[in-house]
């Protein structure tokens, strides 16, 4: 007898729930088989998770159907992390993308090139500082960072990419100011991350630009959502920090 639990995660799977069962128990994600990227997200997470060693819950199983792709992970039992600048996990979270700079780039990876900030950059030379040859994990936010037991699991690895080192600590300061932390606050626990000291600034202001113009599209096309608007705000926090002038 097998008992199902849907979970509050995975938004953009078409399923994802606790299955209790003589094998389990296993956290699964399903998603209709059909062309386009959600099902390319979850294939991709399927083919990098053996080379993530202990950042993330292994992968255990999978399945692909003519009408359903599914995979079956090692349950975490943990919670959702706390960004707020007094938050006894930030050490944690700040851990844990430090441990996804030290994975070495697979083979697989090398032609997951990272270009979804091109079109926000000012020109292609500001977009060529984005290139790198660093594994990306790209999906910073609370309820991705299961804490358990004082050490972080790092779940949903809907888009790794290959750019470069600094993106991942990036996107941490970003979700940070949301968290109501000050810029210069969310700064200094980047610092703490060896791919953030060694960024060019040129480098780190295009990027915070390039993320104000983006949520700011993505503003423009839907209005009425909170989540959005106060990423505006954080990146427009940052890059006013940052003496950038974002047009």
């Amino acid at each position: 007898m097998a008992a199902i639990r849907r979970t509050e995660r995975g938004f953009s799977s078409d399923l994802t729930a606790v299955v209790d069962c003589a094998k389990g128990p296993f956290f699964v994600k399903a998603m209709r088989n059909r062309p386009g990227g959600r099902r390319e997200s979850l294939i991709r997470e399927r083919r990098i998770n053996g080379y993530l060693g202990h950042v993330s819950p292994p992968l255990l199983w999978d399945v692909e159907a003519e009408d359903w792709l599914v995979l079956g992970f090692d349950v975490v039992d943990g919670g959702s992390s706390d960004f707020a600048p007094d938050s006894s996990d930030l050490a944690l979270v700040v851990d844990a993308i430090g441990e996804i700079g030290r994975l070495p780039l697979p083979q697989i990876a090398h032609d997951w090139a990272e270009t979804r900030w091109d079109r926000f950059a000012s020109d292609s030379s500001e977009a060529e500082l984005f290139r790198g040859d660093s594994l990306l994990y790209t999906d910073i936010n609370p309820s991705n960072f299961l804490v358990m037991k004082r050490r972080v699991w790092v779940v949903d690895w809907a888009w790794p990419t290959r750019g470069a080192g600094f993106i991942d600590p990036a996107l941490l300061v970003i979700q940070l100011i949301a968290a109501e932390h000050t810029p210069g606050n969310a700064e200094k626990w980047a610092e703490r991350l060896p791919a953030w000291r060694g960024a060019a600034p040129q480098a780190v202001d295009a990027f915070a630009a390039a993320n104000l113009r983006m949520y700011q599209a993505a503003v423009d096309r839907k209005p009425d959502v909170d989540w959005l608007k106060a990423m505006v705000d954080a990146c427009r926090a940052w890059t006013e920090h940052r003496g950038v002038s974002v047009e």
